[in-house]
């Protein structure tokens, strides 16, 4: 018969936990098989459980029952840190070092090069059929067809050896070949006209310095057979009239081919070159040799208009009034009367204009009126926009610098020029203001990147405690 504690009617807990150890010391083989059961029964709960100790149960000698088994104790291992938490620092290191090569290239990439394309983008020719005098043309074709597509610019002032910083020519060349090139590609002009002040140190610069600024000009204003480049000589390239001489004048000519005075037909069209900074009228040598050259131009002109049997010898020109392209502006008193957007700034505007310095003397500009009657004028040197009808017939445009030096907002003129009529529109470029936007919005997300990457990453008092260290260095 078994003896069973539990079935033992004044049998208890005390008493029956005695028996069991009592029994165990009498027959050791039990107390093996138990520790076997408990063994076994942990390793069955080990491997459905995945290590959850909870329905572990391992008998107890000293009182004689199934417990829970107490879990091991935790050790801190300062060395020792999960992979994943160990690769994470890294991993987002790089997210960050990309998100900042991203920003700034595409700053860059958005400043120096995309900016242009949009901008001049926004510019068209301008339809003669729109302007006075629309219609056909001579031929009996319409005007659009026969028109000659005619960009102007001014003022490039290229920045020299002896008042250029470096940074600062590089910037304001960048700036002008891009937008040159840019309108180049996109709008394809046949005939480009430069209205002087090409150069900033021409009337000072030693033959060394020529040399290397006129290859930058050929480098920046590079273009295709199928576009005529013509530049203009002004006050910078030879000096103001005091300071001009021959070897300066006859070196600008060399560079660029051609006589500072003359005539450039196309299509059909008159383009009269006129160097206005020798027209003082004071008599010295270069002013007789433009005037006497002048002369010559208006008779030869007024010829081919009457088309007189009587004007045998002199050269023959298309029979239309010319348009007229020289530096200096016509005389006026002032720019009050001009607006838009290119205009001078407003407290500029009421500056009355020297003459002979900033615009040319009131017989020279009655004098060109007089000989040559053109359409239009073209004139430069103000760095400023403005339009002015002198004599009530003869409007005149003078066209802002072509650079950031001069000015925030440059801009060129657009012509559509045909024999009998012409169509004006103005193409702004890129503001500088914009470009400087752009860079410093880019540097401040750059910070916020940088400052976010820091706190996330190490704690703002671990930066802040670098920074004192750095600074106490």
């Amino acid at each position: 018969m078994t003896f069973s504690p539990a079935n033992h009617p004044s049998s208890s807990p005390q008493t029956h936990n005695q028996a069991r150890s009592q029994a165990r010391r009498e027959n050791p083989e039990v107390s093996c098989f138990a520790f076997v059961l408990s063994l076994r029964a942990a390793l069955h709960d080990e491997h459905h459980s995945a290590g959850d100790l909870s329905s572990v149960r391992v008998w107890r000698e000293e009182d004689a029952s199934w417990t829970a088994p107490s879990p091991p104790p935790v050790r801190k291992v300062r060395a020792s840190q999960p992979q994943n938490n160990a690769e994470m620092p890294r991993f987002s290191a790089r997210w960050v070092v990309l998100l900042v090569l991203i920003l700034l290239v595409g700053a860059f990439f958005y400043c120096e090069y995309l900016i242009y394309f949009p901008t001049i983008l926004k510019c068209a020719w301008p339809k003669i059929s729109h302007a006075r005098g629309g219609g056909e043309g001579i031929d009996g074709r319409p005007l659009d067809s026969t028109s000659v597509r005619a960009m102007v610019l001014s003022d490039t002032h290229l920045l020299g050896a002896v008042g250029g910083h470096w940074f600062d020519k590089l910037r304001r060349e960048w700036q002008m070949e891009r937008a040159f090139q840019t309108a180049l590609w996109l709008l394809k002009p046949e005939i480009v006209f430069i209205l002087g002040d090409i150069f900033d140190e021409g009337k000072w610069s030693s033959q060394k310095h020529w040399e290397d600024d006129v290859r930058r000009f050929h480098r920046m204003f590079r273009h295709s057979a199928e576009t005529e480049l013509v530049v203009l000589v002004g006050n910078h390239d030879i000096g103001f009239h005091y300071e001009m001489d021959w070897f300066k004048l006859q070196r600008f000519e060399k560079v660029f081919n051609a006589s500072s005075t003359r005539i450039v037909t196309k299509k059909g069209v008159n383009f009269l070159l006129v160097n206005s900074v020798a027209l003082h009228g004071d008599g010295c040598p270069i002013c007789q040799s433009v005037e006497k050259e002048l002369i010559k131009l208006s008779r030869d002109l007024n010829c081919s208009l009457q088309n007189s049997g009587s004007c045998e010898g002199s050269q023959t020109y298309p029979p239309t009034p010319p348009i007229m392209l020289q530096h200096y502006p016509l005389f006026r008193v002032s720019d009050a009367g001009c607006t838009g957007r290119d205009a001078a700034p407003p407290e500029e505007r009421h500056l009355l204009f020297r003459e002979k310095y900033d615009v040319l003397s009131k017989e020279a500009s009655q004098r060109l009126l007089q000989w040559f009657k053109p359409r239009l004028i073209l004139s430069g040197h103000t760095h400023s926009g403005c339009e002015v009808l002198h004599d009530n017939k003869y409007p005149e445009i003078s066209v802002p610098s072509f650079s950031w030096r001069n000015r925030n907002n440059p801009s060129f003129i657009l012509a559509s020029v045909s024999p009998g009529s012409f169509a004006m529109s103005k193409c702004f470029l890129p503001e500088e203001s914009t470009v400087i936007g752009v860079y410093c919005s880019a540097g401040g997300c750059l910070l916020l990147l940088l400052l976010a990457h820091c706190v996330w990453m190490k704690g703002l008092l671990q930066c802040l405690s670098l920074l004192g260290k750095h600074k106490s260095l």
